[in-house]
């Protein structure tokens, strides 16, 4: 199709886009390859545009185009071959059969979003030049958000809220794991990693309650504070701390003492049972902690009081989709892309500023910098890239607790890679399909609905959005930033 013959025909078809308004066209194959490509006459046959399969659907493959208003072609290459799709509009063109479609330009004044067709599972294959492909287009302008609609829409989330309750988030089946502060935290470590949990309540046995909670972000902080005394940890240096002794000497080292130099006890944040899920929602907004421990409080009896589970905002977040997603419709503001929205954290575009740079690793980077990043950037995970910024992997902060494998904490964490610690986590008897799971992904079109539903799954706490194709890094988005959206 690239042949000498055809530089007449992308010549005729070279038009300038200076002043031309340009709409992001998503186009998908999803009849599997091993490699997919996309051209057309929106980039003048002239380029070859990689498509990304998507996570979770193996034989779909997208990619996302930016395509001036008219009428275009367009083919896949897929594994060598050309092809078209006959359930697509089609028609014979210079380059045999070929797929078409308009894109309209749509008012400045008017938003409008075209919602996705059902691809259907037909293909065939020509004869000649063997073209086959299969498509469908995604035909958005830059959507407009109401203020009315987005006021109604955190009203109505905000009602569904305070009508119910933490004793909602509750599993039927389930537990619930706390440590005793006296616990050496080498000996946590280890717990914590064994069970693959980030975080545990802490119980103190003298007090009869409930007084805090040991997270990965501690062992961070313990392994940056006892490394700045030796080039190599020890585990006796470890064992010689327990978590109450190093909650103190936290506090020393936030200075959060009183006027006598003694340590201000932070008390728990947590909720009742009875709390309806938008206090339970503040809590942990306000406080910037990823749980909040649900507790029954004693009675007058004397008795303990009763850890039933650690509410998150996932758990929280699975109820608000498991209640909105028949009737979404009604909630315009859902239905948008996430680009047009002011949510997550993107990198910045040429010539832009920013209030604070986009944390990005490569995977030869020293873990020692990926936890100074995680603690000095205040975030939660760090996505690995390689040399052109294609997302490879991600650290959390979570992921320290796999230094416990074969006492890797004793290393020097200078010397160790982001690439092995993350090996540290991984078990070469899981299937790879599991372990993928941990790096979840987004583009930038797809709906702000789309995107809570894949933060209410179990242990996703964030999305790495990416550019279809590529799989460029654009930008994150969290828990945290689509609950500070919806509640405004």
């Amino acid at each position: 199709m690239f042949a000498s013959d055809m530089n007449s025909v992308r010549e005729a078809s070279r038009v300038t886009t200076a002043g031309m308004m340009l709409f992001p066209i998503q186009f998908t194959w999803p009849y599997g390859g091993r490699s997919v490509f996309i051209s057309g006459s929106f980039n003048r046959w002239a380029e070859l545009v990689p498509m990304s399969q998507v996570e979770g659907a193996p034989n779909v493959f997208q990619a996302v185009c930016a395509v001036s208003h008219g009428c275009h072609e367009y083919k896949f290459l897929v594994d060598g071959e050309w092809r078209h799709d006959e359930r697509q509009p089609h028609k014979n063109g210079e380059y045999g059969i070929v797929n078409t479609f308009e894109a309209l330009p749509v008012p400045v004044e008017v938003a409008q979003v075209q919602p996705r067709l059902d691809v259907l599972n037909s293909m065939e294959v020509d004869t000649g030049l063997t073209h086959r492909i299969s498509a469908v287009t995604l035909n958005q302008a830059m959507p407009r958000i109401s203020e009315e609609d987005v006021q109604a829409c955190r009203h109505r989330i905000s009602v569904f809220l305070a009508a119910h309750t933490a004793y909602e988030l509750l599993p039927e089946s389930g537990k619930v794991v706390a440590l005793d502060v006296n616990l050496p935290v080498k000996q946590a470590f280890h717990f914590l990693s064994e069970q693959g949990i980030a975080l545990a309540p802490l119980w103190d046995n003298c007090k009869g309650k409930f007084v805090g909670v040991l997270s990965a972000s501690d062992f961070i902080l313990i392994l940056r504070e006892l490394g700045n005394h030796g080039s190599n940890l020890t585990e006796e240096e470890l064992e010689t701390h327990t978590i109450s002794a190093w909650k103190e000497g936290k506090a020393y080292m936030n200075r959060q003492v009183d006027g006598h130099g003694r340590p201000i006890p932070k008390h728990l944040i947590y909720a009742g049972s009875c709390d309806n899920l938008k206090d339970v929602t503040l809590k942990i907004l306000q406080s910037g902690v990823a749980i909040v421990p649900v507790i029954h409080s004693p009675s007058e009896d004397g008795s303990f009081p009763q850890l039933l589970h650690l509410a998150s905002l996932s758990g929280i977040l699975k109820c608000l989709c498991r209640y909105f997603k028949h009737c979404s419709d009604s909630l315009p503001v859902l239905q948008l892309p996430i680009y047009a929205m002011p949510l997550g954290t993107w990198v910045p575009r040429i010539g832009e500023s920013s209030s604070r740079p986009f944390a990005m690793l490569r995977p030869t980077a020293s873990l020692s910098s990926a936890l100074n990043m995680l603690v000095q950037a205040r975030v939660s995970s760090i996505p690995i890239v390689d040399d052109n910024d294609s997302l490879l992997d991600i650290y959390s902060r979570s992921d320290i607790t796999a230094l416990a494998k074969g006492r890797a904490y004793t290393h020097n964490l200078n010397e160790m890679t982001v690439y092995q610690a993350l090996q540290l986590g991984q078990d070469s008897n899981t299937p790879y399909e599991m372990r993928s799971q941990r790096c979840q992904m987004c583009l930038r079109t797809d709906t702000l609905l789309k995107v809570m539903e894949q933060l209410a799954n179990p242990g996703v706490r964030r999305l790495v959005i990416v550019e279809a194709g590529s799989n460029r890094v654009e930008g994150v988005v969290s828990l945290t930033d689509v609950f500070r959206f919806l509640l405004g």
